[in-house]
Protein backbone atom coordinates (compact mmCIF):
# COMPACT_ATOMS: atom_id res chain seq x y z
CA UNK A 1 0.00 0.00 0.00
CA UNK A 2 1.50 3.27 -1.10
CA UNK A 3 1.68 6.23 1.26
CA UNK A 4 -0.38 9.22 0.18
CA UNK A 5 -3.11 7.14 -1.47
CA UNK A 6 -6.74 6.96 -0.37
CA UNK A 7 -8.32 4.33 1.85
CA UNK A 8 -12.08 3.91 2.28
CA UNK A 9 -13.36 2.41 5.53
CA UNK A 10 -16.99 1.47 6.18
CA UNK A 11 -18.36 1.29 9.70
CA UNK A 12 -15.69 3.85 10.55
CA UNK A 13 -17.47 5.66 13.36
CA UNK A 14 -16.23 3.33 16.14
CA UNK A 15 -14.58 0.04 17.02
CA UNK A 16 -12.62 -1.88 14.40
CA UNK A 17 -13.53 0.59 11.66
CA UNK A 18 -12.19 3.56 13.59
CA UNK A 19 -9.06 1.56 14.45
CA UNK A 20 -8.48 0.80 10.76
CA UNK A 21 -8.92 4.48 9.92
CA UNK A 22 -6.42 5.55 12.58
CA UNK A 23 -3.78 2.99 11.65
CA UNK A 24 -4.11 3.57 7.91
CA UNK A 25 -3.82 7.32 8.50
CA UNK A 26 -0.74 6.66 10.62
CA UNK A 27 0.71 4.86 7.60
CA UNK A 28 0.17 8.00 5.54
CA UNK A 29 -3.09 7.18 3.76
CA UNK A 30 -5.81 9.75 3.22
CA UNK A 31 -9.11 8.33 4.43
CA UNK A 32 -12.75 8.28 3.33
CA UNK A 33 -14.90 7.52 6.38
CA UNK A 34 -18.27 5.84 5.82
CA UNK A 35 -20.98 5.23 8.42
CA UNK A 36 -24.42 6.47 9.47
CA UNK A 37 -23.30 8.81 12.27
CA UNK A 38 -22.14 12.12 10.81
CA UNK A 39 -21.07 13.61 14.14
CA UNK A 40 -18.81 10.66 14.99
CA UNK A 41 -17.30 10.63 11.51
CA UNK A 42 -16.56 14.35 11.57
CA UNK A 43 -14.90 14.02 14.98
CA UNK A 44 -12.72 11.15 13.76
CA UNK A 45 -11.87 13.04 10.56
CA UNK A 46 -10.68 16.01 12.59
CA UNK A 47 -8.63 13.71 14.82
CA UNK A 48 -6.90 12.08 11.85
CA UNK A 49 -6.09 15.40 10.18
CA UNK A 50 -4.60 16.77 13.40
CA UNK A 51 -2.66 13.64 14.34
CA UNK A 52 -1.34 12.57 10.94
CA UNK A 53 -1.72 15.49 8.54
CA UNK A 54 -3.78 13.44 6.09
CA UNK A 55 -6.80 14.48 4.08
CA UNK A 56 -10.20 13.07 4.99
CA UNK A 57 -13.69 12.90 3.55
CA UNK A 58 -16.90 11.88 5.28
CA UNK A 59 -19.64 9.90 3.54
CA UNK A 60 -22.79 9.46 5.62
CA UNK A 61 -24.52 6.37 4.30
CA UNK A 62 -26.70 3.53 5.57
CA UNK A 63 -25.33 0.45 3.81
CA UNK A 64 -28.66 -1.36 4.23
CA UNK A 65 -30.26 1.06 1.76
CA UNK A 66 -30.55 -0.04 -1.88
CA UNK A 67 -27.93 1.65 -4.07
CA UNK A 68 -25.70 2.52 -1.11
CA UNK A 69 -22.45 1.41 -2.76
CA UNK A 70 -23.34 3.25 -5.97
CA UNK A 71 -23.85 6.49 -4.06
CA UNK A 72 -20.55 6.08 -2.22
CA UNK A 73 -18.68 5.36 -5.45
CA UNK A 74 -20.25 8.38 -7.16
CA UNK A 75 -19.29 10.66 -4.26
CA UNK A 76 -15.73 9.36 -4.29
CA UNK A 77 -15.41 9.68 -8.05
CA UNK A 78 -16.89 13.17 -7.94
CA UNK A 79 -14.14 14.18 -5.52
CA UNK A 80 -11.48 12.81 -7.87
CA UNK A 81 -10.45 10.10 -5.43
CA UNK A 82 -9.02 6.74 -6.54
CA UNK A 83 -9.51 4.26 -3.70
CA UNK A 84 -6.32 2.27 -3.15
CA UNK A 85 -7.43 0.46 0.03
CA UNK A 86 -11.00 -0.69 0.63
CA UNK A 87 -11.93 -1.83 4.14
CA UNK A 88 -15.39 -3.43 4.29
CA UNK A 89 -15.83 -3.34 8.04
CA UNK A 90 -19.50 -2.45 8.56
CA UNK A 91 -21.63 -5.32 9.80
CA UNK A 92 -24.77 -6.01 11.82
CA UNK A 93 -26.30 -9.03 13.53
CA UNK A 94 -28.00 -10.13 16.72
CA UNK A 95 -28.72 -13.15 18.90
CA UNK A 96 -32.09 -14.85 18.76
CA UNK A 97 -34.24 -17.48 17.09
CA UNK A 98 -34.50 -16.70 13.41
CA UNK A 99 -38.27 -17.27 13.46
CA UNK A 100 -38.57 -14.47 16.01
CA UNK A 101 -36.29 -11.95 14.31
CA UNK A 102 -38.13 -9.55 12.04
CA UNK A 103 -37.88 -9.97 8.28
CA UNK A 104 -36.91 -6.30 7.87
CA UNK A 105 -33.98 -6.69 10.23
CA UNK A 106 -32.79 -9.87 8.52
CA UNK A 107 -32.97 -8.10 5.18
CA UNK A 108 -30.74 -5.35 6.56
CA UNK A 109 -28.26 -7.98 7.81
CA UNK A 110 -28.02 -9.45 4.32
CA UNK A 111 -27.74 -6.02 2.69
CA UNK A 112 -24.97 -4.75 4.99
CA UNK A 113 -22.97 -7.96 5.46
CA UNK A 114 -23.25 -9.39 1.93
CA UNK A 115 -24.67 -7.06 -0.71
CA UNK A 116 -22.76 -3.94 0.32
CA UNK A 117 -19.50 -5.88 0.65
CA UNK A 118 -19.73 -7.39 -2.82
CA UNK A 119 -21.04 -4.18 -4.38
CA UNK A 120 -18.23 -2.03 -2.97
CA UNK A 121 -15.65 -4.57 -4.11
CA UNK A 122 -17.13 -4.43 -7.61
CA UNK A 123 -17.00 -0.62 -7.56
CA UNK A 124 -13.35 -0.35 -6.56
CA UNK A 125 -11.49 -3.59 -7.32
CA UNK A 126 -11.41 -3.13 -11.12
CA UNK A 127 -9.59 0.19 -10.72
CA UNK A 128 -7.04 -1.39 -8.41
CA UNK A 129 -6.37 -4.19 -10.89
CA UNK A 130 -6.05 -1.68 -13.74
CA UNK A 131 -3.54 0.38 -11.74
CA UNK A 132 -1.64 -2.72 -10.62
CA UNK A 133 -1.87 -1.93 -6.90
CA UNK A 134 -4.34 -1.88 -4.07
CA UNK A 135 -5.84 -3.83 -1.20
CA UNK A 136 -9.25 -5.10 -0.13
CA UNK A 137 -9.86 -5.94 3.53
CA UNK A 138 -13.17 -7.61 4.34
CA UNK A 139 -13.95 -7.95 8.03
CA UNK A 140 -15.60 -11.33 8.57
CA UNK A 141 -15.81 -13.15 11.91
CA UNK A 142 -15.01 -16.38 13.64
CA UNK A 143 -18.72 -17.03 13.11
CA UNK A 144 -17.92 -17.52 9.44
CA UNK A 145 -16.13 -20.80 10.10
CA UNK A 146 -19.09 -22.68 11.55
CA UNK A 147 -22.92 -22.70 11.47
CA UNK A 148 -24.21 -20.92 14.57
CA UNK A 149 -27.73 -21.51 15.86
CA UNK A 150 -29.25 -18.36 17.37
CA UNK A 151 -27.02 -16.27 15.08
CA UNK A 152 -27.83 -18.29 12.01
CA UNK A 153 -28.06 -15.55 9.40
CA UNK A 154 -25.14 -13.53 10.78
CA UNK A 155 -22.85 -16.59 10.70
CA UNK A 156 -23.98 -17.42 7.17
CA UNK A 157 -23.21 -13.90 5.95
CA UNK A 158 -19.76 -14.05 7.52
CA UNK A 159 -19.12 -17.42 5.85
CA UNK A 160 -19.84 -15.61 2.59
CA UNK A 161 -17.30 -12.93 3.46
CA UNK A 162 -14.59 -15.50 4.25
CA UNK A 163 -15.14 -17.54 1.10
CA UNK A 164 -15.64 -14.53 -1.17
CA UNK A 165 -12.44 -12.94 0.12
CA UNK A 166 -10.34 -16.06 -0.33
CA UNK A 167 -11.71 -16.49 -3.83
CA UNK A 168 -10.72 -12.90 -4.64
CA UNK A 169 -7.32 -13.45 -3.03
CA UNK A 170 -6.64 -16.30 -5.47
CA UNK A 171 -8.05 -14.40 -8.46
CA UNK A 172 -5.90 -11.33 -7.88
CA UNK A 173 -2.59 -13.13 -7.56
CA UNK A 174 -0.05 -11.42 -9.79
CA UNK A 175 -2.12 -8.26 -10.23
CA UNK A 176 -0.51 -6.21 -7.47
CA UNK A 177 -3.74 -6.30 -5.45
CA UNK A 178 -3.95 -8.01 -2.08
CA UNK A 179 -7.14 -9.31 -0.44
CA UNK A 180 -7.60 -10.22 3.21
CA UNK A 181 -10.46 -11.66 5.25
CA UNK A 182 -10.22 -10.64 8.91
CA UNK A 183 -11.84 -13.21 11.23
CA UNK A 184 -11.92 -11.92 14.81
CA UNK A 185 -13.73 -13.38 17.76
CA UNK A 186 -15.48 -11.09 20.28
CA UNK A 187 -14.02 -7.57 20.19
CA UNK A 188 -14.47 -4.68 22.60
CA UNK A 189 -16.60 -2.45 20.34
CA UNK A 190 -20.04 -0.83 20.22
CA UNK A 191 -21.37 -3.77 18.18
CA UNK A 192 -23.51 -5.23 21.01
CA UNK A 193 -25.06 -1.86 21.87
CA UNK A 194 -25.67 -0.94 18.23
CA UNK A 195 -27.39 -4.28 17.62
CA UNK A 196 -29.37 -4.48 20.85
CA UNK A 197 -27.32 -7.35 22.26
CA UNK A 198 -27.15 -7.70 26.04
CA UNK A 199 -24.31 -9.47 27.82
CA UNK A 200 -22.78 -9.67 31.27
CA UNK A 201 -19.61 -7.59 30.96
CA UNK A 202 -18.32 -8.84 34.29
CA UNK A 203 -18.33 -12.44 33.08
CA UNK A 204 -17.50 -11.98 29.41
CA UNK A 205 -15.36 -8.85 29.36
CA UNK A 206 -12.12 -10.85 29.50
CA UNK A 207 -13.03 -12.47 26.16
CA UNK A 208 -13.14 -9.16 24.31
CA UNK A 209 -10.11 -8.33 22.20
CA UNK A 210 -8.75 -4.80 21.75
CA UNK A 211 -9.75 -3.41 18.33
CA UNK A 212 -6.43 -1.63 17.87
CA UNK A 213 -4.57 -4.92 18.41
CA UNK A 214 -6.91 -6.69 15.99
CA UNK A 215 -6.17 -4.10 13.30
CA UNK A 216 -2.40 -4.18 13.88
CA UNK A 217 -2.35 -7.94 13.37
CA UNK A 218 -4.64 -7.63 10.36
CA UNK A 219 -2.47 -5.07 8.61
CA UNK A 220 0.60 -7.22 9.21
CA UNK A 221 -1.25 -10.15 7.61
CA UNK A 222 -2.23 -7.92 4.68
CA UNK A 223 1.38 -6.84 4.23
CA UNK A 224 2.33 -10.53 4.02
CA UNK A 225 -0.57 -11.33 1.64
CA UNK A 226 -1.96 -14.02 3.96
CA UNK A 227 -5.45 -14.19 2.46
CA UNK A 228 -7.14 -14.48 5.84
CA UNK A 229 -6.21 -13.94 9.45
CA UNK A 230 -7.58 -14.96 12.85
CA UNK A 231 -6.11 -12.06 14.84
CA UNK A 232 -6.35 -13.43 18.37
CA UNK A 233 -4.52 -16.58 19.48
CA UNK A 234 -7.42 -17.52 21.77
CA UNK A 235 -9.55 -18.23 18.71
CA UNK A 236 -7.01 -20.43 16.91
CA UNK A 237 -8.45 -23.82 18.01
CA UNK A 238 -11.99 -22.91 16.97
CA UNK A 239 -10.83 -21.55 13.63
CA UNK A 240 -8.55 -24.40 12.64
CA UNK A 241 -9.75 -27.50 14.49
CA UNK A 242 -13.48 -27.43 15.17
CA UNK A 243 -14.67 -27.09 11.55
CA UNK A 244 -13.05 -30.46 10.82
CA UNK A 245 -15.36 -32.20 13.27
CA UNK A 246 -18.78 -33.56 12.18
CA UNK A 247 -20.82 -30.54 11.10
CA UNK A 248 -24.13 -31.55 12.68
CA UNK A 249 -22.51 -32.42 15.99
CA UNK A 250 -20.58 -29.17 16.16
CA UNK A 251 -23.65 -27.16 15.15
CA UNK A 252 -25.65 -28.69 17.99
CA UNK A 253 -22.86 -28.14 20.53
CA UNK A 254 -22.41 -24.52 19.52
CA UNK A 255 -26.18 -24.13 19.65
CA UNK A 256 -26.21 -25.30 23.27
CA UNK A 257 -23.74 -22.54 24.15
CA UNK A 258 -25.35 -19.75 22.14
CA UNK A 259 -28.86 -20.62 23.27
CA UNK A 260 -27.97 -19.13 26.65
CA UNK A 261 -27.11 -15.84 24.97
CA UNK A 262 -30.33 -15.94 22.95
CA UNK A 263 -32.39 -16.59 26.09
CA UNK A 264 -30.54 -13.81 27.90
CA UNK A 265 -31.78 -11.33 25.28
CA UNK A 266 -35.37 -12.07 26.34
CA UNK A 267 -34.88 -10.94 29.92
Amino acid sequence: MREGTWALVTGASAGIGAAFARQLAARGHHVVLVARSEAKLEALAAELRAAHGVRTRVAVQDLAAPGAAERIAEAVAGAGIAVEVLVNNAGIGTFGRDAEIGADYNRDVAMVNVVAVADLVQRFLPGMVARGSGAVVNVASMAGFQPQPYMALYAATKAFVVNYSLGLWAETKGTGVRVLAVCPGPVDTDFPIANGIKYDEGRLGWLLADPEAIVRQSLRALDRDKGYVVPDWRNWPEAHLLPRRPRRLMTRLIGLVLRRFADYQRR
